[in-house]
């Protein structure tokens, strides 16, 4: 089986090409903008921008590949708030051209999305709950989905999430855990919101699903991440009791009190029970998942 990962050199990018290259029955294609990040132990790395039509036609013509997972994207919410053009082009013209590529080519394509597609009224979220996005990015990520739903591809698949967490090499962005850790080892003073509920989802976890959906061409929707919900207060909570750091620095807030451009769902999480079934799903606990972390760390 070959399989291309656009977004080679973001954290789940990274984690499936990991994964992929060490997996004696795929040819891995890692594919990026800039030059590639890592080491790859196998397979191949091309640059491609994939918003260029021609790069990415190109791109899948010459690669041929089996499958698709499509992770590159603009993901930082306010960002995407302020700037819609080029939320637009990323996530979805990016999208569109990528899957009439594949297309062509009959790959099977899996989509990245996010539950910011939901407005938190009432999670945790099944698969066929009803979308009603806050932002830019959730709707430009809803759009997306809805590209590859109406393509009339063979095969596609769409692989939401919920707050990816992990540790990888040259990332233009941290993640939650992180910053929490990092903060609460210098002391730093920092402002919490206590009025999100999220699922946290280990990188590798999320790498793995998207790895059984290609594999086993699953078609449909698919909810992948972690087990444990919880608060983004608690989480920070979470990570200073796992990691043995002092939480006193931590102040409390509500959502509305940070200003920020994008408005965020309170409450999401998903149902996990149709990725368990059909795809043997099995998320580590949000502490295994720390002790992973840790130990990335100090390898």
């Amino acid at each position: 089986m070959k399989i291309l990962v656009t977004g080679a050199n973001g954290l789940l990018g990274q984690k499936l090409c990991t994964l992929l290259a060490a997996d004696p029955d795929v040819t891995l294609v890692a594919t990026a903008r800039d030059r590639i990040k890592f080491s790859l132990t196998s397979g191949e790395f091309v640059a491609r921008d994939v918003t260029q039509g021609a790069q990415t036609g190109e791109g899948i013509r010459a690669a041929r590949p089996d499958v698709v997972i499509h992770t590159a994207a603009m993901t930082n919410v306010d960002a995407c708030e302020l700037d819609p053009v080029a939320c637009q082009l990323q996530n979805v013209t990016a999208t569109e051209l990528l899957v009439h590529a594949a297309k062509r080519r009959g790959s099977h394509f899996i989509f990245l999305s996010t539950d910011f597609i939901f407005d938190g009224k009432d999670g945790p979220y099944r698969e066929e709950d009803q979308p009603a996005p806050l932002s830019i990015y959730g709707h430009s990520k809803l759009e997306g989905e809805r590209i590859v739903q109406q393509a009339g591809l063979k095969h596609w698949a769409i692989a939401r999430t919920i707050i990816v967490y992990g540790i990888a090499k040259g990332l233009s962005r941290s993640n939650v855990v992180l910053w929490a850790k990092g903060a609460l080892e210098r002391a730093t003073p920092i402002k919490v919101v206590d009025d999100q509920w999220r699922m946290p989802t280990l990188a590798e976890d999320l790498a793995d699903g998207c790895i059984r959906i290609a594999k086993k061409q699953a078609t449909g929707i698919f909810h992948l991440s972690g087990p444990d919900g919880m608060s983004i207060l608690e989480l920070v909570q979470r990570v200073g009791a796992f990691f043995h750091l002092p939480t006193g620095v931590v102040s409390p807030v509500k959502s509305d009190s940070l200003g920020q451009p994008a408005k965020r769902p309170p409450v999401t999480g998903f149902v996990l029970d149709k990725a368990r079934r059909e795809l043997g799903y099995a998320p580590h606990g949000f502490e295994q998942g720390l002790a992973i972390l840790r130990d990335q760390l100090e390898a």
